[in-house]
């Protein structure tokens, strides 16, 4: 059984689906050091077959944090084949293109950032809000995963680095673009130890973000009041910042790009110290201008955080699987989380984990806060690019 691990290493993980859960075989390619071949991506589209912008500009950005990498792709771009190069890290710089958000890329190189050869300061250009519907925005990211990636231990320790953190210099909203987000990760040796995220705890206090780009401030004012409303009826405490910018200041902070944008993002804090975030915006390409009031999006907004407190478990949904890569990063020991319902994203993922690093989850019910209890056995991961001084 000694060979067994070398033979998993050397083995191409094939998918003949497409170009479904693109960011996440990639990232789980070069952490398991396995070449990676991916067929028919979108090879029934007639009009435009093959990677789309997004996919391209995302491998692009995975070679320029590797070293040693190599992508080859057919003429169509129907074929991709990856063999993963060793993470460096270091200062980065990428654009984004126009019709996907910095929080997408963001996403996909979260679970890739501590292990690199030095710590990561990566700065991207392109739109930061108003994508929220299918892309993170990097203040949901910042509220909801990057503490999560504390608990993780990774920046916990504050000889090794400052925690992770993740910093708009500048608001873009969709169409338009034009801002910039720059992302800051210390490197680990490995995850110290199993973690164990059980304990749900109540909700102690809400915070929250209001931010519009080129609209009246009073706006902004609007959604966070008619948010607070509906979350009085639970708790008290609860702060909801508005964050206005009006045009393209030349000074060094704030400033937006050129369209218009609005967006809030909530979170609720536990007393067992877990935070649950959501959130929402004006969506520029369906909502008519005026169709919907920021009184509304204040209301949704408060809704989706209830909703996703009524769901129960310790992290949000669109933490979960890359809370789950790193339990199957973490040491060989038993790692177990609380959630609440598993999204269809996170199933795909699960199944994934098994293939690359044959982590097999295993998945309880308990019926009595009708939550999900994962647990499983981490592979005990190393930080092999590091330097070791």
């Amino acid at each position: 059984s000694k060979n067994k691990p070398n033979l998993m290493a050397t083995k191409t993980i094939k998918f003949e689906d497409g170009a479904v859960q693109f960011r996440q075989r990639l990232v789980v390619a070069i952490l398991s050091h396995r070449p990676l071949l991916i067929r028919n991506i979108r090879s029934d589209d007639l009009d435009s077959p093959g990677l789309r912008e997004q996919e391209a500009s995302f491998l692009r950005l995975l070679d320029r944090m590797t070293n040693g990498s190599s992508i080859e792709i057919n003429a169509t771009g129907t074929q991709l084949r990856f063999k993963p190069g060793v993470l460096i890290g270091g200062e980065i710089e990428h654009s984004c293109p126009e019709d996907k958000s910095v929080g997408w890329f963001l996403e996909g190189i979260l679970p890739l950032a501590p292990f690199g050869k030095e710590p990561l300061e990566l700065r991207l250009d392109g739109i930061t809000d108003s994508l929220c519907h299918t892309d993170p925005s990097p203040d949901y990211l910042s509220t909801s995963v990057l503490p999560l990636l504390v608990r993780f231990g990774i920046g916990a320790d504050a000889e090794e680095g400052r925690p992770p953190a993740i910093k708009v210099v500048k608001r873009g909203a969709a169409p338009g673009g034009g801002g910039e987000v720059i992302f800051t990760c210390p490197i680990v040796k490995e995850i110290p130890q199993p973690v164990e995220l059980i304990d749900i705890g109540k909700i102690k206090r809400v915070r929250g973000t209001v931010v519009s780009c080129r609209i009246p401030p009073s706006s902004a004012a609007r959604v966070a009041h008619s948010a607070k409303g509906l979350l009085h009826r639970l708790l008290p405490d609860v702060w909801i910042h508005t964050d206005t910018h009006s045009s393209g200041r030349k000074g060094k902070s704030g400033g937006c790009g050129p369209s218009p944008g609005l967006s809030v993002c909530l979170a609720a804090e536990t007393t067992s110290g877990n935070i649950m975030a959501t959130e929402t915006c004006i969506d520029t390409k369906t909502d008519a201008r005026g169709a919907v009031l920021p009184e509304d999006l204040g209301v949704r907004a408060a809704a989706m955080l209830l909703n996703e407190i009524k769901r129960g478990g310790c992290i949000d949904t669109g933490a979960q699987s890359i809370a789950l890569l790193l339990m199957c990063l973490g040491p060989e020991d038993v790692s177990r989380i609380r959630v609440g319902t598993l999204s269809q994203y996170t199933i795909v993922s699960l199944r994934l984990f098994k293939r690359a690093f044959d982590v097999e989850f295993k998945v309880k019910a308990d019926p009595e806060n009708r939550t999900v209890l994962l647990s499983c056995l981490g592979t005990g991961y190393r930080n092999m690019a590091r330097a070791t001084t």
